[in-house]
């Protein structure tokens, strides 16, 4: 019998890109199954966050389509793109962009909130998730008072806490010490097969990109075979 071959979570085809005279992507197709953690790979200038902003709908393609789901990124403007970012794409940046005024429960629920959900169905959601990452110690607490890796596990709980399709991570470790990478890079596939999570991460750290179900190596705007 033929082996029966799932349908990608994530399908972007013939991806092209420009600042300019720049040809920044030059025809990506990209392919990712749910629960696979992928890392894309390259020197710096080789397109992979441009990538990565489009593939998340932060950025516009110039030309080729972006399947999430079977649904039709590219066809989605406004409001509507927002509502479906919010609810099924998660980010994790190099940087958290947590928000200073709020305590980390309350940063985590954000999301959540602004996708309409019940204030007390997403703080308990965020305890819950708070306390699975190691925080839940820490949730009363301003960001000014966490450490670099408390920060980045808040903001990893924020991108859960809608339960998105995939996690879109653009180098998640770069902002942190030895210690705290390894320990966020394990994190990762605790998640994986706690929630069957789908991450693609961009990341200059080879031992993440060792650690990942695939990886992917940029060059030049391509993705070399």
């Amino acid at each position: 019998m033929p082996v029966e071959v799932s349908q990608p979570i994530l399908s972007a085809r013939n991806i092209h890109k420009y600042y300019g005279d720049l040809h920044v992507l030059q025809g990506v197709d990209l392919d990712i199954h749910a629960g696979e953690i992928v890392s894309m790979v390259g020197p710096s200038g080789s397109g992979k966050s441009t990538l990565l902003h489009i593939l998340g709908t932060l950025d516009e393609a110039a030309e080729g389509e972006i399947r999430l789901k079977n649904r039709e990124l590219h066809s989605l403007k406004g409001k509507a793109l927002s509502s479906f970012r919010n609810r099924h794409i998660g980010f994790v940046f190099q940087f958290h962009h947590l928000l200073p005024e709020f305590t980390a429960l309350e940063n985590v629920c954000i999301p959540g909130w602004i996708a309409g959900e019940s204030k007390s169905a997403i703080e308990a959601k965020a305890k819950g998730l708070l306390d699975t990452l190691g925080v839940g110690h820490r949730m009363e607490n301003k960001p000014s008072a966490l450490s670099g890796g408390e920060q980045q596990r808040v903001a990893v709980c924020r991108a859960l806490i809608n339960a998105p399709d995939i996690i879109f991570a653009d180098e998640p470790t770069g902002n942190l010490d030895s210690a705290n990478a390894r320990e966020l890079h394990q994190l990762f596939f605790e998640l994986r097969n706690k929630f069957n999570q789908t991450f693609l991460i961009v990341t200059h750290n080879e031992s993440l990109a060792a650690m990942s179900d695939r990886v992917l190596h940029m060059k030049d705007g391509r993705i070399e075979a």
